[in-house]
C-alpha cells in the first residue's frame, strides 16, 4: 500500500512538472511606426493630397498678398501727391487689408491641420486595426510600436515587422480594401444592438 501510495505521489509530481512546463511560446514583434508611415502608400497619397490643397490655395492667396504689396508700394509715391487726408484713409484701408489677408493665411493653415489632421486620425485608428487583425492571424502575443512615440527602448532585428506591415497594408490599399476604422467597442456595441 505505501509503494502504491508513493507511485500515485510520483506520478502526480510528474504529471504536475509537465503541466507547468507546457508554456506556450510567446510571439512578439515590434513596428516603426515613423518607417510606416513614412512607406505607406495610403499616408504618402494623403500627405500629397493635402500638399497640393496648400499649394493651390496659398497661391490664391500669393497673388492677393501680391497684389497688396503692389498697392502699398504704390501707396507711397502717391501719399505725398494726394494729400494727408488722401493718405490716412487709403492707409487705414491698406492696414485693415493687410491684416485681413494675415486672418486669410491663417484660417487657411487651420482650415488644411484640421481637415488633414482627421483624415490622418482615420488613417492610424485604421492601421492600428490593422496590425491587431495581422497579430492575430500571424499568432503574435505582442506587436510593439517604435518610433516618433517609442514604447520599445531595444529590441533585436528579427523581431521587426515592419516591412512585412507595410507591404500588407500597401497591396491593401492597392486592392481598394479600405481599413477598419471602427473600435472594437463600437463593434461591440452595433453588435449587441443588433441582437
Amino acid at each position: 500500500m505505501k509503494k502504491a501510495l508513493v507511485i500515485i505521489a510520483l506520478s502526480i509530481s510528474v504529471v504536475a512538472c509537465n503541466k507547468t512546463a507546457e508554456v506556450k511560446e510567446v510571439k512578439t514583434a515590434y513596428v516603426d511606426t515613423s518607417v510606416l508611415m513614412k512607406e505607406y502608400t495610403e499616408a504618402k497619397d494623403l500627405e500629397a493630397k493635402y500638399k497640393a490643397q496648400a499649394e493651390e490655395k496659398g497661391r490664391q492667396l500669393q497673388a492677393e498678398i501680391t497684389r497688396f504689396k503692389q498697392d502699398a508700394a504704390n501707396f507711397q509715391s502717391q501719399a505725398q501727391a494726394n494729400g494727408q487726408a488722401w493718405a490716412q484713409q487709403r492707409g487705414a484701408e491698406l492696414q485693415k487689408r493687410e491684416q485681413q489677408l494675415g486672418y486669410a493665411q491663417q484660417a487657411l493653415a487651420q482650415q488644411l491641420q484640421q481637415e488633414s489632421g482627421a483624415e490622418m486620425d482615420t488613417l492610424v485608428t485604421g492601421v492600428k486595426k490593422f496590425i491587431k487583425n495581422y497579430g492575430k492571424e500571424k499568432g503574435y502575443s505582442y506587436i510593439y510600436g517604435t518610433g516618433d512615440a517609442a514604447s520599445i527602448l531595444y529590441a533585436e532585428d528579427k523581431y521587426d515587422i515592419t516591412k512585412d506591415i507595410v507591404k500588407a497594408l500597401n497591396d491593401n490599399y492597392k486592392a481598394g480594401t479600405k481599413l477598419d476604422t471602427k473600435s472594437d467597442a463600437k463593434a461591440k456595441d452595433t453588435a449587441t444592438a443588433k441582437k
